[in-house]
């Protein structure tokens, strides 16, 4: 299990003397478990599956993105840096991101397979072609491709 992979690596991090990537391994741990809390408030079992660990892991993903964007906006390069450090730890434990080509065809697929023609019909073309991109594909990038697709 992917949870249990990022324990293990907290551990050797901990170990190697590495406090940025333990701190980041640690802020990771404790969306996990967060998560792990919400799904116990429904009266669902806390064990998360992989698929949801990758749902929290590509949440975490997009705050440093987004921050470091912002960072960077504000001319604060260091601080930029450093949540671009922790996206690339974070991403080792994310699926493979798929190519551009790769998320047309499945964008395409989708727009066939809802029968959508146009604008209005975005939504059900997104949900569709995210049950397969999910965690594999930035749903930003997706939304630009299905916007240009259905003109």
């Amino acid at each position: 299990m992917l949870h249990s992979k990022i324990t293990d690596d907290l551990k050797i991090a901990m170990k190697s003397g590495n406090n940025f990537e333990v701190g980041v391994l640690r802020m990771t741990i404790a969306a996990l478990h967060n998560k792990e809390i919400e799904k116990k408030g429904k009266g669902l079992e806390a064990v998360l599956s992989d698929d949801e660990v990758i749902e929290v892991l590509t949440r975490e993903a997009k705050k440093r993105k987004e921050a470091a964007e912002l960072y960077v906006k504000g001319n604060r390069n260091d601080l930029a840096e450093k949540e671009t450090k922790e996206l690339e730890i974070i991403k080792k434990y994310l699926p493979e991101q798929m190519n551009q080509e790769e998320i047309e065809k499945i964008v395409k697929a989708a727009i066939i397979s809802t029968g959508a023609k146009e604008i209005k019909e975005f939504g059900k073309v997104m949900a569709e072609a995210m049950k397969d991109l999910k965690g594999r594909a930035d749903a930003s990038l997706v939304s630009e491709i299905v916007k240009s697709k259905l003109k």
